[in-house]
C-alpha cells in the first residue's frame, strides 16, 4: 500500500487543471475543498487514502485501503450531473464488465471504486489485440435498456450538428468529401433497431479499460472498464469510438484496408454490422478532430482530419 494522504496542496493532473481553470470559481472552490472532502470521505467510509492516481481528465483520483484491508480507488469528481449517471451504470453493472462500485457519495460527487490494475493503453499489444479486448468487455458491460431512466440519445443527429457547425466555424478546416461523408454516414446511423439498442459505456477507448488484479466473475475477458457515460444508444456506436485513436496506425499506405481489418474483427468478436461501425468510427474521427480544434488544440486535433480524408 501507498504510504497516506500526504498533507499540503493537492497536485492535480494537467487536464484536469485546466478544467478547474475553464470553471472560474466554482473550479477554484473545488479545488480548495479537495483536502476536506478527502478527509471527510475517508471517515466517512473507513479509509486510509494513499497516492493520487495519474490520468483523469475531470477528477482528482486516489488509492485507499478499507478498514478490512482491501485496496480501493477514491475519485472526487467536479460537480457534473453526468456522475450520477456513471454511479447508477456501475451499481446496475454489479461488477459485468465495470468496476466494482463500493459506495457513492452524490453531495461530494464522490465514488469508492474497486482497485485495477494498469490500463490497457499502458500495455504492448499490438492495435488488433486491444481491439479484441475492447470487443470482448463491451459484450459483458452492454446492459439492456429496459428500466434505464431516460429514453435512447439521439447521438447520431447530436454529432451530425455539431460536425455541420464546427466545420463552418473553423472555415471547412479539411478536404469537403471528410465533411459530406460524415454527415452522409449521420445520417444512416440515426435510423436504428431497437434490438441494437443498449446502455452503452460512451467512451471505451484503451485508457478506460483496466486490467482485473485476479480473476472474478464479471471480468471473462481480464479487463474491466471505468468512467461510463451510461446512455442508451446503438451498440455499434461504441465500437465505432473504439477505432477513434489509432491515427498513429493509420497514416501510411493501406490505412483504409487496415481499417477494414480491424471493423471485420470487431464485427465478429460483437455480431454488431461492421459497416455501422465503420461509419461510427469515421462520424466519431472527424467530430473529435472538430471539437478538439474547437478549442486550440489544433496540433492534437490535426490527425484525426488528416486520416479520415486517408480514409475516404
Amino acid at each position: 500500500m501507498d504510504p497516506p494522504y500526504p498533507s499540503g496542496p493537492i497536485r492535480l493532473q494537467p487536464l484536469t487543471r485546466a478544467r478547474v481553470a475553464s470553471l472560474g470559481e466554482v473550479g477554484r472552490a473545488w479545488q480548495a475543498g479537495l483536502p476536506a472532502a478527502v478527509d471527510a470521505l475517508a471517515q466517512q467510509w473507513s479509509l486510509t487514502p494513499g497516492r493520487p492516481v495519474p490520468g483523469g481528465s475531470s477528477s482528482y483520483v486516489v488509492r485507499a485501503r478499507t478498514a478490512d484491508g482491501a485496496d480501493a480507488v477514491l475519485k472526487l469528481a467536479l460537480p457534473d450531473p453526468a456522475l450520477a449517471a456513471q454511479a447508477a451504470t456501475l451499481r446496475r453493472a454489479d461488477g459485468h464488465g465495470y468496476a466494482r462500485l463500493l459506495a457513492h457519495d452524490p453531495a461530494r460527487h464522490a465514488l469508492l471504486l474497486e482497485a485495477l490494475g494498469p490500463s490497457l493503453a499502458q500495455s504492448a499489444l499490438p492495435p488488433a489485440e486491444q481491439l479484441r479486448l475492447l470487443a470482448d468487455t463491451l459484450a459483458e458491460a452492454w446492459l439492456p435498456p429496459a428500466g434505464h431512466p431516460d429514453p435512447p440519445l439521439d447521438k447520431a443527429g447530436g454529432l451530425h450538428d455539431l460536425v455541420a457547425r464546427l466545420w463552418v466555424e473553423q472555415g471547412a478546416p479539411a478536404d469537403e468529401r471528410v465533411l459530406t461523408t460524415a454527415l452522409d454516414h449521420a445520417r444512416r446511423l440515426a435510423v436504428v433497431d431497437p434490438a441494437e439498442l443498449v446502455v452503452v459505456h460512451g467512451d471505451p477507448h484503451p485508457g478506460n479499460l483496466l486490467r482485473v488484479p485476479r480473476p472474478r466473475a464479471g471480468a471473462a475477458s481480464g479487463w474491466c472498464f471505468v468512467d461510463p457515460d451510461g446512455f442508451v444508444a446503438d451498440r455499434a456506436y461504441d465500437l465505432g469510438v473504439a477505432l477513434r485513436d489509432w491515427s498513429a496506425h493509420l497514416e501510411g499506405p493501406g490505412a483504409r484496408r487496415r481499417l477494414e481489418g480491424w471493423c471485420t474483427l470487431l464485427a465478429e468478436r460483437s455480431g454488431v454490422d461492421a459497416d455501422r461501425i465503420w461509419a461510427w468510427g469515421f462520424l466519431e474521427r472527424v467530430s473529435t478532430g472538430l471539437y478538439v480544434r474547437s478549442f486550440g488544440a489544433e496540433r492534437a486535433a490535426a490527425p484525426f482530419l488528416r486520416t479520415a480524408a486517408l480514409l475516404l
